[in-house]
């Protein structure tokens, strides 16, 4: 298992975070799947972005692929499930209005939780990352003062260790496989 920790993934938060601490970030981690694979899966062709910009970027890590889109639509965090068919798959939405966590194995929602909540969390085994999220002091039951520092980064760092997929810096800064969404809803 992964010892991944916030400060793992504080570069990757920060690239999506802007000067007024507002982030803007979609990420999702597959397990064992290529980059092309991955965008084969939700059904994007691999080319040049169209007129609005939007796409998905697909980065070899270790152990898989992580996604990470550019747009506002969450194309791939809701879908975790079908990457994850025969594998597994995390997702993170982080917004200015919501900050999520899913995980999937072979297409079932493990489990799913805001940030923020995770007393609310759902899906067929909600407790399987439970170790996790306390080892990355995440706010487990709501009774913290306050939230923690970098719930973000904890989130990645939790994706990366329910996943087995690490995704380096240096990794980021490379060449991605990119494809358009503009033919996906709701973009069409």
């Amino acid at each position: 298992m992964s010892g991944a920790t916030a400060e793992t993934y504080e570069w990757l938060y920060r690239e999506f975070t802007d000067d007024t601490h507002d982030t803007w970030l979609f990420a999702t981690f597959v397990r064992d799947l290529s980059p092309q694979e991955a965008l084969r899966r939700i059904g994007v062709a691999p080319g040049p972005l169209g007129d609005s910009g939007f796409g998905i970027a697909a980065y070899a890590a270790d152990g898989g692929t992580v996604l990470i889109e550019c747009g506002w639509a969450g194309i791939i965090y809701d879908m975790a499930g079908p990457l994850s068919v025969g594998t597994s798959a995390a997702a993170v939405f982080a917004t200015i209005k919501n900050e999520d966590f899913a995980y999937c194995v072979n297409d079932q929602l493990v489990t799913t939780f805001s940030l923020y909540s995770y007393s609310l969390r759902e899906g067929s085994d909600p407790d399987r990352l439970q170790s996790d999220v306390e080892d990355l002091g995440m706010n487990i039951d709501g009774d913290q003062f306050g939230f923690p520092e970098n719930p973000i980064s904890r989130a990645l760092a939790l994706a990366e260790r329910a996943t087995g997929v690490h995704l380096s810096s240096s990794r980021y800064a490379g060449p991605a496989l990119m494809g358009p969404t503009d033919h996906l809803a709701p973009y069409r």
